[in-house]
């Protein structure tokens, strides 16, 4: 894994979920992704479960669970040290952005897809 794997937390396999097109577009962009879902799945090949692996080289943590679901992850977030938060619509969290901004990680209040389909990712 190189610095630019992204951790796509909130994965499912459900294809009407956005954690699911963001794999999938993801994929198709170049990026290296790993993902956690609540359950054991598998999106284009990446294998994801509820567990929260020792991953290393993280650059971007992209967010598909609401602000009360991130709250048992801060701490597992924040020891991956990634470079940037994407805090997908309704994933909005005041309290985690000062907690990675202390810990000098940029906050992003954006669409991963919307991101990757306009070059901004």
């Amino acid at each position: 894994m190189g610095k630019d794997t992204t951790l796509v937390l909130g994965a499912s396999e459900n294809t009407e979920r956005y954690s699911n097109r963001a794999i999938k577009s993801l994929l198709r962009h170049g990026q290296k992704v790993v993902a956690i879902g609540a359950k054991k799945g598998v999106v284009e090949g990446v294998e994801f479960s509820k567990d929260r692996p020792a991953f290393q080289d993280i650059d971007t943590v992209t967010l598909y669970l609401s602000q009360r679901n991130q709250v048992d992850y801060y701490d597992y977030i924040l020891s991956l040290n990634p470079r940037r938060i994407i805090y997908n619509p309704g994933a909005e969290n005041p309290e985690l952005e000062a907690l990675a901004e202390s810990k000098g990680i940029e906050n992003l209040e954006a669409c991963t897809l919307v991101l990757l389909g306009t070059g901004q990712y």
